[in-house]
C-alpha cells in the first residue's frame, strides 16, 4: 500500500467559504476516481504557527493507482485551485511496511 499526504497553507486573503469549497471538492474525489483504499481531508485545529489549513491523507493499493489519481480529470480540475489559493502546498508519500 502506498500513502499519499498533502498539506495546504492558504494564502492570508483567502476566506472560510473558498477554504471550505477546496475541502468539499477535495472531498468528492472518490466518487470520481477508483482503487483508493482510504481518504480523509480536514482542516487543522490548533492553528500553530508551523500549522497548514488543509491536509489530506490518502492510501492506494500501489503506485499505479496513486498515478491514475494524480492524472485524473477531476483531480487535476482541484488540483489547480489549491495551487491558486495557497500560498505553500507540501506533500509526502510513502510505501507502507
Amino acid at each position: 500500500m502506498l500513502t499519499h499526504i498533502v498539506c495546504w497553507k492558504y494564502k492570508p486573503e483567502i476566506t472560510e467559504e473558498m477554504r471550505e469549497e477546496h475541502r468539499a471538492k477535495l472531498k468528492k474525489l472518490p466518487d470520481f476516481i477508483p482503487n483508493i483504499l482510504s481518504f480523509n481531508v480536514g482542516a487543522d485545529i490548533l492553528h500553530l504557527e508551523r500549522s497548514f489549513d488543509t491536509g489530506l491523507v490518502a492510501v492506494y493499493p500501489d503506485r499505479a493507482a496513486l498515478d491514475f489519481y494524480t492524472e485524473h480529470a477531476e483531480h487535476q480540475k482541484v488540483a489547480n485551485l489549491g495551487k491558486q489559493i495557497a500560498e505553500k502546498v507540501v506533500s509526502v508519500d510513502f510505501f507502507n511496511e
